[in-house]
């Protein structure tokens, strides 16, 4: 039964069914031809929604997508470009920092490239930056979202491995943030060879306006992650304090989302919440078979019988991910693949935090790579070029994002010094 199990999975992968209705129905032939109970499945269904923790999820998205209809990341995209709008590559570099400030505020990478992009792209365009080129920064930047807190997958990682929420986000603020350095550092040496425009730079009286007006927005993230490091509130409670203070911006401050407004973003919010939701109950059982087959006791003996060179399990295990990346959307690849991982981890003494960003960072690459890609296919729709012309122009940003992840797998000390520090 295992073999077809996996294989039926594989099949159902291979033809494209929805990954949820992919992951429920191979559990589903499993539970068929074992002397198991089908109350199983709906059960299990059931009860993993039973979680306070998992209603983080929606409430993110919604202040994700409040934050894109209330005028937010105009101001985002206006502060990042008077701050840094002169260097070699200006609004090359100006997408990169914005998605830093904005991956403060959403959480999502998708998000990110969809609220930001229909701005970054079209402004990077019109002052001459080739289409996919412009559409390729976008589509990588957007990867910082899920790193630098808050983050959905975070919360979903967290949820699975007993690990804590608020230290995932704090381990996620030093490797966003040597993401973005990096992908910046590729964005000027090809606007050198490209000879891609820069602005005049700003004053400090026109980067002070442009400050003010961008305050409120900027607070966001002070107050989310302030509130979870002083004990405030709990990262689901700081979700819902998200959705409130993106309702005050949005209605009361910058007047960009009226009522009638409310009832559309709730429903695509509703429909992107019970998508998610539904994978997550499907996966569930799925990983609940992988675990009553003991799946990940037998792949931790494999690896271990490979090699005991905890460097090149790492990297097993990295070129594993990066695979499954490519294939599989995040949350789905998560759910199936923590349950695996994790055990193996835990023998190898690696710190769960660690490798909370670890998994997170390659499935977040798995975003730009095709065939799956969902960020390429947004940023292509937007910049109205081919799918392939994107993935071309994208490859130097996929190269460095690896030697981070690289440098995050072997050097401990960038996802752990700050909660270590911050949060004993």
């Amino acid at each position: 039964m295992e073999l077809i199990f996996f294989l039926s999975f594989i099949v159902f992968i291979i033809i494209r069914l929805p990954i949820g209705f992919a992951l429920g129905f191979s559990s589903l032939i499993y539970l068929v031809g074992s002397d198991i109970t089908l109350q199983v499945i709906p059960q299990m269904m059931i009860t993993t929604f039973d979680s306070f923790v998992l209603l983080a999820i929606p409430l993110f998205m919604l202040a994700g997508q409040l934050m894109n209809s209330g005028g937010i990341t105009d101001k985002i995209f206006s502060f990042a470009n008077k701050l840094i709008g002169h260097m070699k590559g200006g609004l090359s570099h100006v997408n990169v920092v914005a998605s830093m400030i904005f991956a403060g505020m959403s959480g999502s990478a998708v998000a990110d490239a969809a609220g930001l992009g229909q701005i970054e792209i079209k402004a990077m365009v019109e002052e001459g930056f080739d289409p996919d080129f412009s559409a390729a920064i976008t589509a990588a930047s957007s990867t910082i979202g899920p790193i630098i807190p808050p983050s959905i997958p975070f919360v979903i990682y967290g949820s699975m491995t007993g690990t804590s929420i608020g230290a995932l986000f704090v381990a996620g603020a030093i490797p966003g943030l040597l993401m973005g350095l990096s992908l910046m550092f590729i964005c000027y040496i090809i606007s050198v060879k490209r000879g891609y425009p820069s602005h005049k730079r700003a004053s400090i009286k026109e980067i002070a306006i442009s400050f003010i007006k961008a305050v409120p927005s900027l607070l966001t993230p002070i107050i989310i992650i302030g509130g979870i490091l002083f004990g405030v509130f709990t990262p689901t409670e700081a979700a819902a304090v998200a959705v409130v203070y993106a309702l005050i911006l949005g209605i009361l401050i910058y007047k960009e989302i009226k009522l009638r407004d409310l009832l559309g973003i709730l429903l695509d919010v509703g429909k992107n919440t019970a998508s998610i939701m539904f994978i997550v109950s499907t996966a569930t059982v799925f990983g609940w078979i992988l675990t009553y087959q003991g799946i990940p006791q037998r792949l931790a003996v494999l690896l271990l019988s490979i090699t005991q060179n905890i460097y090149l399990i790492l990297l097993i295990i990295n070129l594993l991910l990066l695979l499954v990346g490519c294939f599989m959307e995040t949350i789905a690849a998560q759910l199936v693949l923590i349950p695996v991982l994790v055990p193996i981890i835990d023998i190898l003494g690696i710190d769960r935090l660690q490798f909370g960003v670890i998994i997170t960072l390659n499935l977040m690459i798995g975003l730009i790579t095709p065939p799956v890609g969902v960020c390429l296919y947004v940023v292509s729709n937007i910049a109205k070029i081919p799918f392939e012309r994107v993935v071309k122009a994208t490859l130097p940003f996929i190269l460095v994002l690896i030697i981070v992840l690289m440098l995050i797998t072997y050097v401990p000390g960038i996802s752990t010094f700050l909660p270590k520090l911050l949060m004993n």
